[in-house]
């Protein structure tokens, strides 16, 4: 079964990396932004903290939140590509099983996520106007955390999405509005209170304030919630896929 797992993943990525504008959505325009940012507010960061805090902490998580959006945009848009092509069935009548198939491109996406972020931090270290002190190893974990909950959240919008068509641009109507009343930008008390309890039912807001927490510094410990929020969004995500997923 491995042995299936490793060359399906290999086989995925090829194709994916024959696409240029998919690899640049997924690794250019995260660095691009992250770069861009830092060099034209950093020299200004003296004149206000809040612009500190912005350059600092919320830059790079809005790159890294980038990277996990695309990586759940681009899954959700070859699942459905899959699914109206018969890929999904010819590949279900395989020896591989369902769950080394999809575990296959979940993986991939994990992995480029993993591959962009050093990137990012090897171009901050060049570039980027500010120390960069956050715990390497501890962020990584986050991002891997957030980046499988918000994929689980795709698995379940690639499940229920009609056609291929239709997968990018309800998956960037779905999650990028959420990455807006995340508190990323602006406090969650800053909207109205109906957005509020939406926000702290997506796993949008969680993987923010996780990351921004790890980011800053902070130990684990004071991120319980987030991180057994996104832990329990990827069970209920993944248990409604199991039930609507559609192979052909």
């Amino acid at each position: 079964m491995m042995r299936g797992f490793w060359k399906l993943t290999w086989i995925e990525f090829k194709i994916f990396v024959r696409e240029p504008l998919g690899l640049f959505a997924t690794v250019g325009v995260p660095l691009i932004i992250f770069l861009l940012l830092g060099r034209s507010l950093g020299p200004r960061m003296d004149q206000a903290q809040r612009l500190t805090t912005f350059v600092q902490t919320t830059i790079p998580v809005l790159a890294c939140m980038l990277m996990t959006f695309s990586a759940a945009t681009s899954l959700i848009s070859i699942i459905s590509i899959y699914r109206e092509g018969g890929i999904l069935k010819r590949l279900r009548a395989t020896p591989l099983s369902p769950q080394t198939i999809l575990s296959a491109h979940v993986f991939l996406k994990l992995s480029l996520t993993a591959f962009t972020l050093s990137l990012l931090l090897l171009a901050g270290k060049r570039f980027y106007p500010v120390e960069l002190e956050a715990n390497l190893v501890s962020f990584t974990l986050a991002l891997l955390l957030a980046t499988t909950s918000i994929l689980s959240l795709g698995f379940v919008i690639a499940s229920a999405v009609p056609t291929a068509r239709f997968a990018q641009p309800v998956a960037s109507m779905i999650l990028y509005p959420l990455l807006g009343i995340s508190g990323l930008f602006a406090p969650l008390d800053a909207v109205a209170p109906i957005w509020q309890h939406v926000a702290m039912l997506s796993p949008v807001t969680h993987a923010v304030g996780l990351l921004q927490g790890i980011w800053s510094g902070e130990p684990w410990s004071q991120h319980l919630l987030e991180v057994g929020a996104l832990v329990l969004n990827f069970a209920l995500c993944s248990a409604l896929s199991a039930k609507i997923f559609r192979w052909e």
